[in-house]
């Protein structure tokens, strides 16, 4: 058996959320066993279930160097840019 990783969406509008891991046959039984065991009180509107083996990940050892420092590149900062006053709660 596969082990699938089990990603909810609550509702219309919002992010899917990892909500758990299930080992499974096939795609459509991973589906169909994910169903069961994380919406069992409707608390989703969509599910989605990945190969584990599918999933490509960073390492928190390779913090440092994976993630390069922005302080040569101010336009990726917020604070670079200028918004309209119609735009306000942002």
């Amino acid at each position: 058996m596969k082990l699938y990783e089990v990603f909810i969406r609550s509702r219309r509008g919002l992010d899917h959320k990892h909500c758990g891991s299930l080992h499974a046959e096939n795609p459509q039984q991973a589906l169909e066993y994910a169903r069961d065991i994380y919406t069992r009180r409707s608390e989703g509107i969509s599910i989605w279930v990945v190969n584990s083996s599918d999933i490509v990940a960073s390492q928190e050892s390779d913090c440092e160097s994976f993630y390069d420092p922005h302080e040569d590149k101010p336009y990726r900062h917020a604070a670079h840019y200028q918004l309209p006053d119609e735009v306000n709660n942002m």
